[in-house]
């Protein structure tokens, strides 16, 4: 599978990142093994976690994805080198574990190499915005990994234009390392907080791209197309904001390209974004091996010209 320059990272990543956010969560350990196991087989190389996967679910603290990625590594250690890791930091994992400060930083990154069961990580993001903390000070933080060699290139996610500006004056100032990866949420009814200034900003500092919410949380999937289907999933309730007259449009271009792809949905919504200027590669998660045979087949498709119109125009 062809690859990609993430930016200035040295990192070269396939068009797609396989989301760990699953491991462990809508995917148990053995379903992770079997995920791990095929998308390496299949080419794909990069895998996207961070140390509060998945919180959000009752009895878990945090770090699950990150362990059963360890885990999986300690079986096939010679399939690490293979492998793109990208974590986060700065996500609330309880009192005193959380933001960007220099302290949290190289707590937290020690946490994750151990749950990782790897001495490195390949690409390491701030996950949030950190008021309280300087970017000088998280910047320093991660200039001291990075010269430890803990981790090999940095960035951020959910980082604004002015912010992301910010960051990188100040680094250009100190001498510091320079966010070099920005991950925003994109696909393609979510466009508004990567589209402009933010696209315009990344594309001309070489800033590599990777993309969440790729799929919209599923709607582009297009198995959610009225409130009955939104029990499908223990994601469907975060999906009824979409279900208005711009989703629907947006549905009936992709059933359109899909039709003459002879694709499913969900990977002409992928292939969109692989074929957008400025950006690197869309996330996406699987659950079973078919879902990730499916995300293998997007990064083989490509959309025509008037292909992409048609879903540019729905999209507006």
């Amino acid at each position: 599978m062809n690859t990609r320059a993430l930016g200035k990272t040295g990192l070269n990543i396939t068009p797609l990142v396989f989301g760990g956010n699953v491991f462990g969560w809508t995917a148990d350990e053995s379903t992770s093994f079997q995920l791990l196991d095929a998308l390496t087989d299949s080419g794909l190389n990069a895998v996207d976690t961070a140390d509060s996967y998945s919180r959000w679910v009752s009895g878990h603290q945090g770090g699950e994805s990150e362990t059963l990625i360890g885990r999986w590594l300690q079986r096939h250690p010679g399939k690490r080198d293979q492998l793109v890791l990208i974590t986060k930091v700065g996500s609330d994992l309880g009192p005193m574990k959380k933001g960007l400060s220099r302290r949290w930083i190289t707590a937290a990154v020690e946490d994750s190499l151990r749950r990782l069961r790897t001495d490195y990580i390949d690409l390491y993001l701030s996950h949030w915005p950190d008021p309280d903390t300087p970017y000088e000070e998280t910047l320093s933080a991660y200039q001291m990994l990075l010269k430890a060699g803990k981790i090999r290139a940095i960035g951020a996610s959910n980082l604004d234009a002015g912010q992301l500006t910010q960051a990188l004056d100040v680094a250009k100032a100190h001498g510091l390392p320079r966010y070099d990866v920005l991950q925003p949420e994109y696909n393609l009814y979510d466009r508004s907080k990567f589209d402009g200034a933010l696209r315009d900003l990344t594309t001309r500092e070489n800033i590599g791209v990777i993309t969440y919410y790729s799929l919209a949380s599923g709607f582009l999937s297009g198995k959610y197309r009225s409130r009955a289907d939104l029990n499908k999933s223990p994601r469907g309730q975060g999906i009824a904001k979409y279900l208005n007259e711009r989703g629907e449009r947006i549905l009936a271009a992709l059933d359109q390209v899909s039709d003459a792809q002879h694709a499913k949905p969900a990977e002409v919504a992928l292939a969109w974004i692989m074929a957008q200027d400025g950006i690197t590669a869309p996330i996406a998660s699987a659950t079973s091996l078919d879902q990730l045979q499916s995300l293998v087949r997007a990064t083989q498709l490509t959309l025509t010209a008037e292909q992409r119109d048609v879903l540019e125009e729905a999209s507006r």
